[in-house]
C-alpha cells in the first residue's frame, strides 16, 4: 500500500464541504491521520460517529497542531479570525488551503492573519455541492469530476501549492488555475448573480398579492431556473457582501442586458431579438458541451493576469488494436472549407442564406460564433441545418472583444482578408497551436492593399487589424499554392477600389471562387489567374454542402489497406482541386471508384466506393500536391501499407499545418518501425509490415485519425495521444470509425 500524501490533515469547518473533503481523503488513502476543528460539539461528535474523521477539537491550536495539511471550511466572513485562531498551533511546513468561494478577501485575510505562514497558504475553491448541508450530507465523491480552482499569489511557495493540486486530483476533481481577481469576476457572473436573481425574482413574485395562486401555475422552467433560490441565505448573505465589488460590476453588466432585451421587445425589433437568443442559445450550448467533455475547446482568455490554467485530463487518448475491415456505408460530416465559407459570405449577403450539411465541428463553429459576436443573426445549428440573415458587405459590427478561432487557421487567415476592409479594429485570437502558425503571409498582400494589419512574434497571431482604410485592388502572385492566402486575397477585393485578382503557381482548391459566383458576385476566372472588382453585392441563396473529402481521406485509405473492407462513401464533394487523395491513391494501385456524380449548389459530388487492394509505392507527382496537401497524413499510412517506396517532395507547406506534419508523421511512423527519410519538403516511405506502438500527434486532428487507420495492419496496439482537437474538424470520429469495424477506444 502507498504511503498516504498527508500525515495528518486538519479541517477546520465540518460542514458538507469540509466534510466532504475529510471523507474524500479518508477513502482514497490520502492521509494517516484525520481531525476537526470546529465550534460545535455536536458536530464533531457526528464527524467522528459517521467516520468523516478521527478525532476533534473545539479548540482551533489543539486541532491543527502535528497536521501538515490544514484545509479551512468556514464563512469567508470568518476566515480572519479563524486563521488568526489556528495559526499558534501550525508546525512550522503546515500548509494551509481553504475552500472559500471569494478569494480577494480572503487572501487579504490571511495575509494579515497568517504571518510567517503566509507563504505555504494556497487558496482554493472547489466549485461543488449539495442542497443539503452540514456534516451528515458529507460525500466522499463530491468532488469526483468537479472542478476546484486554484489562486496562488505570487508569494505563495509553488510547492505548496503543486501538493494541494495533488489531493484535489487524487479525489477525482479537475483542477484550474487562476488569478485571484480573476476568479472573483467569474465566480460573480456565472455563479453569484444566477444566485442572487434566483433569490431577486421568487422575493419579486412571493411579495406580490396571491403569490401562492401565481406559484401554483408556474411550470418546470420557473422550478429550474429558480431551484437555486432554496441555498442557504447567510452563506449567501456573506458571499454577496465579500464579493461586493465583482457582484455590482456583473449586476450593472445584466441591467444593461436586460435593457436591450427591453428594447428589442419594446421595438418589436425582430433581428435584435434574435440575436440576442441565437448567441444566448449558442454560447449555452457550448458551455454544456464543454461541461460534458463533448468538446474540448480550451477555455481561454487574454491578459496576462487572467489566464486559466487547465491541468484536467479531459484530452483523450485513441487506443486502437490491430486487425479489423471497415464495411458498409459512412457519411462523414460536411465539408470544412465550404462550411467555413458558407458562414462567411451568407454573413455578408442580403438576405437570408439556408445552409444544409454545415460541419459542426469546432473550426466551422468557431467562424459561426465570429460573426455572431459581430452582430449577425445566425439560427442553428441543428443537425447540420443553418439559418444566416445576412447584414451585407457593410454591415457588420465591431466585436465587443477579440475574435477567438481556436484551432482553426481558415478562420483565421480568410478573416484577415474579410475584415481588413471594415469601418472597426478588431483582434484575432487562437489557441496554442493556431498561435504558432504564420499568418505573415496572408497580412503582406493585404498591406500592399493598404490594409493596416500587425502580427505577432514571427508573425504569427494575434493579427490587429486597423479599421477604416480604403483598399486599392493589386494583382497577386501567390508565392506558393496556397488556397487561404488566395482566398483572403480575394476577400479583401470585395472591399477594394477597382480590380483584385490573383494568379497561383499550382491549382488549388477554389471554393471561395464558386461560392461567390453562387452568391451572385462576378468572378472571372482566367487560367491560374481569378480575379474580381470591389464594391458589388452578394445575394442571399441556399447551399448545400458536400461530405467533406478530407475527412473522408482517413476511410479510403483504411478500407484500401485492410483486407476484406468494401465501404461507400455517399454524397462527397469532388470538386477537382480538392481530388488529389483519390488520384494519388488510384497511382497507389487503390480500388476506388466514383458513382452517382451530379451537382450540388455549384459542387460536384459522388458516392465513392473504396475496395481492399494491394497498394504499390509510388513518386508522388508534385502537380498533386496542392490538390491533396490536407491529406498526407492518411496518404503517408497507405504509403506505409504500400509495396516498395514511397516519395513526397515539393510539400513544404506541409511544415506550416497545424503541426509540422513531416516531422510529427515521420516520428510517429519511427515509433512504429517504418523505414522512412525525411526530407526538407517531403519524405520517402519504404512499405512493409509494421508494430504497434505510442504515437504523439500534438494536438494535429489529421494526424490522431491517420495513425488511427493504421491500426488496421499493425501487428501490435497503437495508443494515439493528445486527441482532443479531432473534434476541430471530425465530431464523432471515434463513433463512427468504431462502426464502420475500427477497433477504436476513447480514454
Amino acid at each position: 500500500m502507498s504511503e498516504p500524501l498527508f500525515n495528518r490533515i486538519a479541517v477546520i469547518g465540518l460542514g458538507l464541504i469540509g466534510g466532504s473533503f475529510a471523507a474524500a481523503a479518508r477513502k482514497n488513502g490520502l492521509a494517516g491521520s484525520i481531525v476537526a476543528g470546529s465550534r460545535s460539539a455536536r458536530t464533531l461528535e457526528q464527524g467522528i460517529a459517521l467516520g468523516v474523521v478521527d478525532e476533534g477539537s473545539q479548540d482551533l491550536v489543539e486541532a491543527v497542531k502535528g497536521a501538515d495539511l490544514v484545509f479551512v471550511s468556514t464563512p469567508v466572513s470568518a476566515m480572519g479570525k479563524v486563521l488568526s485562531a489556528l495559526k499558534p498551533g501550525l508546525s512550522r511546513t503546515a500548509i494551509i488551503t481553504d475552500g472559500g468561494s471569494v478569494k480577494g478577501n480572503v487572501i487579504t485575510a490571511a495575509r494579515g492573519s497568517l504571518g510567517e505562514h503566509y507563504s505555504r497558504f494556497v487558496p482554493g475553491h472547489p466549485i461543488a455541492g449539495k442542497e443539503k448541508s452540514g456534516v451528515s450530507a458529507a460525500d466522499a465523491d463530491l468532488y469526483q469530476d468537479h472542478r476546484v480552482i486554484l489562486t496562488p499569489t505570487e508569494d505563495t511557495d509553488p510547492a505548496a501549492t503543486a501538493r494541494v493540486r495533488a489531493i484535489w486530483t487524487a479525489m477525482g476533481a479537475e483542477v484550474l488555475q487562476m488569478a485571484p481577481d480573476y476568479h472573483d469576476q467569474v465566480l460573480a457572473e456565472t455563479s453569484h448573480l444566477p444566485h442572487l436573481l434566483a433569490f431577486s425574482l421568487v422575493d419579486t413574485l412571493a411579495r406580490q398579492g396571491d403569490s401562492t395562486e401565481i406559484f401554483r401555475y408556474a411550470a418546470g422552467g420557473f422550478r429550474d431556473f429558480t431551484r437555486i433560490a432554496s441555498s442557504d441565505p447567510v452563506m449567501w448573505h456573506d458571499i454577496f457582501r465579500e464579493n461586493k465589488a465583482a457582484l455590482l460590476q456583473s449586476l450593472d453588466l445584466f441591467s444593461d442586458g436586460i435593457a436591450r432585451f427591453r428594447q428589442a421587445v419594446s421595438d418589436d425589433d425582430s433581428d435584435a431579438l434574435m440575436g440576442i437568443m441565437t448567441r444566448a442559445n449558442s454560447a449555452r450550448a457550448h458551455f454544456m458541451a464543454m461541461n460534458g467533455r463533448t468538446s474540448y475547446t480550451r477555455a481561454h482568455h487574454s491578459g496576462d493576469d487572467t489566464t486559466m490554467t487547465d491541468s484536467s485530463n479531459a484530452n483523450p487518448t485513441f487506443v486502437v488494436t490491430p486487425g479489423g475491415r471497415l464495411t458498409g456505408r459512412v457519411r462523414v460530416p460536411g465539408d470544412k472549407s465550404m462550411s467555413h465559407r458558407s458562414i462567411m459570405l451568407g454573413s455578408l449577403a442580403e438576405g437570408v442564406t439556408q445552409v444544409e450539411g454545415f460541419l459542426e465541428g469546432e473550426d466551422a463553429l468557431a467562424t459561426l460564433q465570429a460573426f455572431r459576436d459581430m452582430g449577425v443573426v445566425i439560427e442553428g445549428p441543428h443537425n447540420g441545418q443553418v439559418t444566416i440573415h445576412g447584414v451585407g458587405l457593410h454591415g457588420l459590427k465591431a466585436p465587443g472583444k477579440a475574435l477567438y478561432m481556436g484551432n482553426s487557421g481558415t478562420s483565421m487567415r480568410l478573416l484577415t482578408g474579410l475584415l481588413a476592409g471594415q469601418a472597426f479594429d478588431v483582434e484575432l485570437t487562437g489557441d496554442a497551436s493556431l498561435s504558432k502558425r504564420p499568418m505573415e503571409r496572408v497580412a503582406s498582400p493585404l498591406r500592399d492593399m493598404g490594409a493596416q494589419i500587425s502580427t505577432g512574434n514571427e508573425g504569427r497571431p494575434p493579427v490587429r487589424i486597423r479599421g477604416g482604410q480604403p483598399l486599392k485592388g493589386i494583382h497577386y502572385d501567390l508565392p506558393m499554392a496556397s488556397a487561404q492566402v488566395k482566398s483572403a486575397v480575394l476577400l479583401g477585393g470585395l472591399y477594394a477600389e477597382g480590380e483584385t485578382s490573383v494568379t497561383e503557381p499550382a491549382p488549388t482548391r477554389d471554393h471561395t471562387e464558386r461560392m461567390l459566383g453562387g452568391f451572385g458576385y462576378d468572378v472571372r476566372r482566367d487560367g491560374a489567374t481569378s480575379a474580381l472588382t470591389g464594391g458589388g453585392t452578394l445575394t442571399a441563396c441556399k447551399l448545400e454542402v458536400p461530405a467533406d473529402i478530407s475527412s473522408a481521406a482517413f476511410f479510403l485509405v483504411g478500407a484500401s489497406i485492410a483486407e476484406g473492407s468494401e465501404l461507400t462513401l455517399p454524397h462527397v464533394g469532388i470538386n477537382p482541386t480538392r481530388t488529389g487523395v483519390i488520384d494519388i491513391l488510384k497511382l497507389m494501385g487503390a480500388d476506388i471508384r466514383l458513382e452517382n456524380q451530379r451537382d450540388a449548389g455549384g459542387e460536384p459530388v459522388a458516392d465513392i466506393v473504396v475496395k481492399s487492394a494491394p497498394l504499390k509505392g509510388i513518386e508522388i507527382p508534385e502537380e498533386l500536391v496542392p490538390l491533396a496537401i490536407d491529406e498526407f497524413p492518411a496518404i503517408f499510412i497507405a504509403a506505409a501499407c504500400a509495396e516498395g517506396e514511397t516519395v513526397l517532395r515539393g510539400a513544404e507547406e506541409l511544415r506550416v499545418k497545424e503541426s509540422d506534419r513531416i516531422q510529427v508523421m515521420a516520428d510517429g511512423l519511427a515509433a512504429l518501425g517504418v523505414d522512412h527519410q525525411v526530407f526538407e519538403d517531403g519524405i520517402r516511405i519504404s512499405g512493409g509490415p509494421f508494430g504497434g506502438g505510442e504515437i504523439q500527434s500534438h494536438g494535429d486532428h489529421r494526424i490522431a485519425m491517420s495513425f488511427a487507420m493504421a491500426s488496421l495492419r499493425a501487428s501490435g496496439p497503437i495508443t494515439i495521444n493528445d486527441c482532443a482537437n479531432v473534434a476541430t474538424s471530425f465530431p464523432g470520429f471515434a463513433q463512427l470509425a468504431a462502426h464502420a469495424g475500427l477497433n477504436l477506444e476513447v480514454k
